[in-house]
């Protein structure tokens, strides 16, 4: 059997619910062999980051060409880099060895608050990362950085998305966690289609990872070969019930449970396969409408198992559904698309 490889070049959590820790745990959830090049060592665990210390620039580059000569990746992800030096080192290392689905997860600000990129950097990341962007995945504080203006609403996140994309990146995720509302809303936008998920806000404060561990999630899909919307659809999926079935460990910001399965290998044109959270009614939906039409398309909401104490087989939807998992979004800091504030 020939696994598919995923590369994260990534920082390293000490406490292990992010950063490359994450990234590897998801690739082997979804089928994928995992490589990875280190960004830097963080000092942290649920609580907090207490030191940041990055990795040689000459190193970095180092490790990306060793994986990418022995064992090329079918995708990849960036997640924590630190300073602006890295960020155009990186992006330097992904043109040269034309590293193909590219997921950029702009990590600024840990779950806890502390800062993880150096603001001087976040200019070099719209200029320099961007445009190789397959897929960029930022929460609504991220969005507004890069886009240059608040995000704080559905209208303002759409508006994010197309800008992030005018700029360069193929498609943008805009996550929703930071919304002031019961419901929950993430969008994908890829130059053409809109697509929304949207759930009703959990309290939890196991958000540890969240980003991290959804962009992850999109890279393992897109080196399976799956359509984006698949992609970000399976991702949803699988942190969803990740962050529904965390282990409650440590006393800040829990991480998730990764240990959750996922869809693994293969594709279709459908919505994900998404197994049900047990006795809880899915609120997935994925929605589809034409660019500058102004017109949403049909909004198909997949359903898990509602209330029944079935231990969620979680059909999956057939159509251009999402697979309607029962888990929804939940708080915190750091958001995935799942709807968490992360």
């Amino acid at each position: 059997m020939t696994l598919p490889i995923a590369l994260t070049i990534a920082g390293s959590d000490s406490g292990g619910g992010a950063g490359i820790q994450a990234d590897l745990k998801t690739f082997h959830a979804f089928g994928c062999f995992g490589t990875s090049a280190l960004t830097a060592i963080t000092v942290q665990n649920t609580r907090g980051v207490t030191g940041v210390h990055p990795i040689p620039v000459d190193t970095v580059r180092a490790q990306t060409a060793a994986v990418a000569a022995d064992l090329p990746p079918a995708a990849c992800k960036t997640g924590m880099l630190a300073t602006a030096e890295l960020v155009r080192a990186v992006a330097t290392s992904i043109r040269e060895h034309a590293l193909p689905n590219y997921v950029l997860d702009p990590v600024m600000v840990a779950t806890s608050g502390d800062r993880l990129l150096d603001p001087d950097a976040e200019r070099t990341i719209v200029d320099a990362l961007l445009p190789l962007a397959a897929c960029v995945t930022p929460n609504l504080d991220e969005a507004a950085i890069l886009a240059g203006f608040a995000v704080e609403d559905a209208d303002g996140m759409r508006r994010a998305a197309r800008a992030l994309v005018e700029r360069g990146a193929r498609s943008a995720l805009l996550k929703g966690g930071h919304l002031r509302s019961a419901e929950l809303v993430d969008v994908l936008f890829d130059g053409t289609e809109w697509h929304e998920w949207r759930r009703p806000r959990m309290d939890t404060r196991n958000t540890h990872g969240t980003g991290c561990t959804l962009s992850a999630a999109i890279a393992a899909g897109l080196a399976h070969g799956r359509p984006l919307r698949q992609a970000v659809e399976d991702a949803l999926d699988y942190v969803q019930r990740a962050i529904a079935a965390a282990p409650g460990l440590g006393s800040g910001h829990g991480p998730l449970n990764h240990m959750v399965p996922a869809r693994r290998g293969g594709s279709d044109a459908g919505g994900g396969t998404g197994t049900g959270a047990p006795g809880t009614a899915g609120t997935r939906d994925a929605a589809t409408e034409t660019a500058g039409t102004g017109t949403a398309g049909t909004r198909n909401a997949g359903m898990g198992t509602a209330g029944t104490g079935t231990a969620g087989t979680g059909a999956a939807a057939t159509g251009t559904a999402g697979t309607g998992t029962g888990a929804p979004g939940a708080a915190g800091t750091r958001d995935a698309a799942t709807g968490t504030a992360g």
